[in-house]
């Protein structure tokens, strides 16, 4: 099984390929000529397996097949449990996401916070086609939401979404509109501000640099994505910290995110 290679940094763990072997119950990974074997339930197989999962599931668009209380939600399901922890502590009075597309994800947030008793969503895109926003607003979770339309990095919107949030609001932004380095960046720079000192900003699909080589690709990918974007306004912003979610509840061996967005939590300090 033939893995993509990642790129220039080597922080995110990877493999030229790896052997499952279900009879034996052993996982082989083979990394610049080195081969290591793993019993399959340790945590090494795990995200060795999970590795080859998730490059396997970008090529068949495996994301691509879920709803969320109707509407389309292309996120991969562990993303969402996972980030579902997340809100659930910081418990924000604004979700503010980047990216609507079908709106399933900004449903998705809606529905936590009536779950919650607190909070509501603002969801910003470039271009909300017609039939996307009246199935939004049609939903009974639309009083959670509201839309704004034009380019996240755009001042002036950035600015409207602003001007949205009371004082005293705890704020977490979700970053999943375009997916070049410098439009996260220039995301980062425009709602980096807004986030509350123990919220997030979460820089979303920095699987693009795993899946270089497969369907929908391109090779500059290695570099220009979400992940390399967090990993550099972390260096430049002290007042933020690239932090894994903990788990609040793991019975499990396994201890690491099977994930589409890898180095994607940016803590507030």
């Amino acid at each position: 099984m033939v893995m993509s290679p990642l790129g220039k940094d080597e922080k995110m763990q990877h493999f030229d390929a790896i052997h499952i072997d279900l009879v034996k119950r052993v996982v082989e990974t083979e990394a610049k000529g080195q081969r290591i074997s793993y019993g399959l339930g340790t945590p090494e197989a795990f995200a060795a397996v999970s590795q080859a999962w998730l490059q396997s599931g970008w090529d068949a668009k495996h994301t691509y097949s879920f709803t969320w209380l109707g509407r389309p939600i292309i996120q991969l399901p562990d993303d969402m449990v996972r980030l579902q922890e997340v809100i659930f502590r910081v418990k924000p009075d604004v979700i503010l996401e980047c990216g609507v597309a079908h709106g399933g994800s900004l449903v998705f947030y809606a529905s936590l916070c009536k779950a919650m008793d607190k909070g509501r969503v603002i969801g910003i895109d470039v271009e909300i086609r017609p039939h996307n926003r009246a199935a939004i607003g049609a939903h009974f979770l639309f009083p959670y939401i509201t839309l704004i339309e034009g380019s996240s990095i755009d001042p002036a919107i950035a600015a409207q979404a602003a001007g949205l949030i009371r004082p005293g609001e705890t704020v977490m932004v979700l970053l999943d509109s375009n997916h070049t380095k410098s439009h996260v960046l220039g995301e980062l720079e425009a709602y980096g501000p807004l986030v509350t000192p123990g919220s997030y900003v979460v820089a979303m699909d920095g699987i693009m640099e795993l899946v270089v080589g497969g369907q929908r690709t391109k090779p500059d990918w290695t570099w220009n994505n979400p992940r390399q974007a967090a990993l550099e306004f972390a260096a430049k912003h002290p007042e933020f910290v690239l932090e894994e979610p903990e788990f609040l509840f793991n019975e499990g061996l396994a201890k690491d995110r099977v994930t589409y967005w890898p180095d994607a939590f940016l803590k507030r300090k």
